[in-house]
């Protein structure tokens, strides 16, 4: 066994002296053929390894982000095909694999269409490619399942720089996308050829991530997680969506409790310094609170969010216990360390932030939470749609229901209910 374990551990240190070279300049055949004279077969793991431990080593994450294709392709001619593994249907990872089989197709058809274009196909052939474009948009929902349900259970086993760069990744094919889909959307017959190399390269951009996925993601993942990981990826899947195809059934593992673990009663009371509730109450009063609440620890770790259909922001069980810089895009890695950095030397207490999303104008507060003595106990984050709020106008002192927005229906009305209700 010592000697697997020190031919693994001499592979991964080789990979890594090579990829290396590569960043320095040494050209990717000169690397390819290093790589097959003294690695000769790696694995998955081995490769996710390497990654890990140049950014431990110091090299930033972007810089891997930037070169993450090259190192795909120079690891290609030694990287060993993983053993096949039957999975029940409905496996989280056999519904990325059908999700990736459907988003091939459906890139054979955007490479037609585009080339109809570039034949002089006109605005027929311009129609058609940018309703397969719209298509290949659905990405995000697999790219959002794989961030939010598949990097957290890495980071578990030790894998998060790996899981940062190939974030970084699907926000570039995110991007690519979208600049492409607005481009497209007010072009031309002639202003449309032109967009091909913009075309071309979105495509080739997500067909390194189907073999990312394919080839290093998806092995590690069916070997390092547990059933019990598997049901709760499982469960939380559906929040996401899916595209183009749907989960088949007959995949219902049920997750364990832990040995020795007793589930608290549900009338326990939690004695607070304003009154007391019990879980029941405490659970229902979350769900039911009309914006979001996700709290993170001192240590930068999300601890707690509500639940509830009503979301802005999906979440899922996956990310509690998870260091709250991987939660966001490597780009804004940054912005979320200064606002760590500050509200925890205490130089600010709040950050606000407002955009539209969705169809929705949400307004999001990070606020420094502090005990009695002023320590720092961690960050609260709270979101809300505020386009309702917005939209008040005039004044409501009756009693009126109805999903009418806010300040609509009952501005001018009159009758009975009136609670008395005082400025």
């Amino acid at each position: 066994m010592s000697e697997i374990i020190n031919n693994r551990a001499n592979r991964v240190r080789t990979l890594k002296s090579l990829i290396a070279e590569l960043h320095r300049g040494m050209p990717a055949e000169a690397v390819k053929a290093k790589l097959r004279e003294l690695v000769r077969r790696t694995d998955s793991s081995e490769i996710l390894s390497m990654e890990q431990e140049l950014i431990a080593g110091g090299m930033p994450a972007a810089e891997i982000q930037a070169m993450c294709d090259l190192h795909s392709q120079v690891t290609r001619d030694v990287l060993a095909p993983h053993a096949s593994q039957a999975l029940a249907p409905g496996h989280p990872i056999g519904t990325f694999r059908l999700e990736n089989a459907a988003l091939r197709v459906r890139l054979l058809q955007f490479r037609a269409h585009m080339g109809s274009v570039l034949g002089g196909g006109g605005e027929a052939a311009i129609l058609a490619w940018r309703q397969t474009l719209e298509e290949l948009m659905d990405v995000d929902k697999h790219y959002q399942r794989k961030e939010r349900l598949l990097f957290p259970y890495l980071e578990r086993h030790g894998l998060s720089g790996p899981s940062n760069v190939m974030r970084g990744k699907d926000d570039e094919v995110r991007e690519q996308l979208k600049n492409l889909t607005e481009a497209l959307t007010l072009a031309g017959v002639e202003e449309a050829r032109l967009l091909a190399a913009a075309g071309e390269s979105a495509a080739t951009a997500i067909e390194e991530m189907i073999h990312k996925e394919e080839n290093i993601l998806f092995p590690v993942c069916l070997d390092a997680f547990t059933e019990d990981e598997w049901a709760e990826i499982r469960e939380a899947s559906p929040r996401y969506g899916w595209r183009l195809v749907e989960p088949r059934e007959g995949f219902r593992p049920a997750a364990q409790t832990p040995e020795g673990a007793v589930p608290p009663a549900a009338n326990e009371g939690v004695q607070l310094p304003t009154g007391r509730l019990n879980l029941a109450q405490l659970a229902g009063l979350f769900t039911t609170l009309p914006l979001d609440i996700t709290f993170v620890d001192a240590d930068d770790r999300v601890v707690f969010f509500t639940g509830g259909p009503g979301r802005i922001f999906s979440r899922s069980k996956a990310i509690l216990g998870r260091k709250v810089q991987h939660c966001h895009p490597p780009g804004s890695q940054d912005v979320v360390d200064r606002i760590l950095e500050d509200f925890r030397s205490g130089r600010q207490s709040v950050a606000e932030f407002w955009m539209r999303f969705m169809g929705k104008m949400v307004h999001t507060r990070f606020l420094a939470v502090r005990d009695e003595a002023g320590a720092y106990l961690g960050i609260l984050e709270v979101t809300q749609d505020i386009g309702p709020i917005q939209r008040l106008n005039g004044e409501r002192r009756l009693l009126e229901y109805g999903n009418d927005a806010p300040g609509e229906a009952g501005k001018n009305s009159t009758g009975e209910g009136n609670l008395g209700i005082e400025s």
